[in-house]
């Protein structure tokens, strides 16, 4: 039997013209009510009685006045920024960095929390949490929504972490034991994942609907993005390339253990790194200052770069043969620091070796992508829940 369209009822009708006209003001406002009304294709007088609606509820407020034509100044309305807040959290072995955003997605408030002498990890998190809403001026009653970037598998079916490589003390259980004790919805995300979401957002990858993110840093990792939707898999290991067998490495066959290094790991991240810019007279306290550095030498550090472009186009070439993107973004500290001297080696490698192409690109987010991706994940959750459902 054919489906049936349901009639659209005032309520349904009212709740898209309000969520239509609140993501205007949210990225192009201040605006009049004449100039809602006319980008949203309303009446002056619907368009009125939508900002008495949305002022009633808090959501807009007035914010000054624009002059021109004949009779009184236009009153500009926008997003009452006060109306929710959310917290995103960058989780590494060393620190917690917790940022707070209000609901227009500006960050007003910070803190950053080592986490080396603590086996408190619900403490932890506690405290820079409740240091980032007092940095903003509010306090955790009115954060809508928390969502901590981890390295490790995220399980998208509970939301727990089930593996975590390099932070021993996260385990089972701690997303309800951060959930009592915030008293507010926790999420976790794939640090990873969370990069790719910023990327996508205000990076390289900014209208592209397919790309591919790798991560080079203390780990090696990926994210894909397919029809504009992140890629999780069925348990959340999608992504783990550090664990990809590959040519010139050791196979480990306990990839399961705590301390376990994955092949690909072993031959492109941060140690080996360190290693290759050694063999070539690149020293440095990071893997990113050996690529700094190599890529500053001109000449000289060329070879620091082809090697590891050389191995970093293992694991691409594996990746795009699998999912074939027209996008491919290196981040991380590494990829940031090799620039598009390494990227273009990469490219280059890549079509060499497979029968694509893709275009390799290093990240565009200048700084702390993990804690934006985490921010813009709270937001477009918080921003439904706030702004209203838009069905009936």
């Amino acid at each position: 039997m054919a489906a049936t369209r349901l009639p659209g009822t005032p309520r349904l009708l009212r709740a898209l013209n309000d969520r239509a006209a609140l993501d205007l003001l949210l990225s192009r406002g201040p605006l009049t009510r004449a100039q809602l009304g006319e980008m949203t294709g309303l009446s002056k007088v619907t368009a009125s009685q939508l900002v008495e609606r949305l002022e009633e509820r808090g959501l807009v407020r007035r914010v000054g006045e624009q002059a021109g034509g004949r009779g009184p100044n236009a009153q500009l309305y926008a997003v009452t920024p006060s109306s929710a807040h959310v917290i995103g959290v960058d989780v590494g072995p060393d620190s917690v960095i917790a940022a707070c955003a209000d609901i227009t997605g500006a960050v007003i408030g910070r803190s950053e929390l080592s986490t080396k002498d603590t086996d408190d990890p619900v403490g932890v998190v506690h405290q820079a949490v409740v240091q980032a809403a007092s940095d903003a001026g509010t306090d955790i009653t009115s954060v809508r929504r928390v969502v901590l970037g981890t390295p490790g598998l995220v399980d998208p079916q509970s939301g727990e972490i089930s593996f975590a490589w390099d932070l021993p003390r996260w385990h089972r259980g701690l997303l309800a034991d951060l959930r009592r004790d915030l008293s507010t919805p926790v999420v976790f995300g794939n640090d990873v994942n969370l990069a790719a979401v910023a990327e996508s957002i205000s990076g390289a990858a900014t209208g592209v609907s397919d790309f591919a993110l790798v991560w080079i840093g203390r780990g090696v990792g990926l994210a894909s993005v397919i029809a504009g939707r992140l890629h999780q898999g069925a348990t959340g290991a999608a992504g783990e390339i550090g664990y990809l067998p590959v040519g010139g490495a050791e196979v480990p066959h306990n990839a399961s253990k705590r301390g376990v290094k994955g092949a690909f790991q072993t031959l492109a991240a941060a140690e080996a790194v360190k290693a290759i810019g050694k063999q070539h007279g690149f020293k440095g306290a990071e893997a990113a200052d050996v690529v700094s550095a190599a890529v500053a030498a001109g000449e000289a550090g060329e070879p620091v770069l082809d090697e590891l472009a050389r191995r970093l186009a293992l694991g691409v070439a594996a990746t795009c043969l699998v999912l074939d993107p027209p996008l491919v973004v290196l981040a991380g500290e590494v990829g940031r620091a090799g620039g598009p001297a390494l990227a273009d080696r990469v490219e280059r490698e890549v079509a060499a070796i497979t029968l694509v192409s893709p275009k390799v690109v290093v990240t565009g987010v200048a700084a702390e992508p993990v804690l934006h991706g985490a921010l813009h994940t709270a937001l477009d959750a918080v921003r439904d829940e706030v702004f209203g459902s838009t069905t009936d």
